[in-house]
């Protein structure tokens, strides 16, 4: 994992994990290493980190349910893409229906023409102001 992260190790600091036997203190000893402090959730507590759960259960709904995937570099292809749609574009009840890369100092204007652009192999469309 943290090889794949290459530079970017920098920008994490913590991790939540759950208790299961597969992260082991050797896991924990490797994050350390890099500056990131592994969380575990408390025991028995599957809902314990919402904010994973829901990022999860978007992707299946919105994204995998739909497709057949053909191997790794497919899914990683469309879940890389669900990601960017899903932190740059799409709208969360919790952010006042901002995107989290978007400014909450910045009031939009009503756009008087709409381009349309299909995302995730052509699963979701995203709107634009048309320019």
């Amino acid at each position: 994992m943290l090889w794949q992260l290459g530079e970017r190790t920098t920008d994490f600091s913590h991790l939540i994990r759950d208790r299961d036997a597969k992260f082991t203190d050797a896991l924990d000893a490797v994050l350390g290493s890099e500056g990131i402090t592994a969380a575990k959730i408390p025991p028995q507590s599957p809902n314990c980190n919402p904010y994973a759960e829901r990022f999860i259960r978007s992707i299946r709904e919105e994204c995998t349910d739909r497709l057949l995937i053909f191997d790794r570099g497919h899914a990683e292809r469309i879940l890389h893409e669900y990601a960017r749609h899903f932190n740059s574009h799409r709208p969360h009840q919790g952010r006042n229906q901002l995107a989290p890369h978007d400014d909450p100092n910045v009031i939009p204007l009503p756009p008087a023409r709409l381009a349309r652009r299909q995302a995730v192999a052509n699963l979701i469309n995203e709107y634009r102001r048309a320019g």
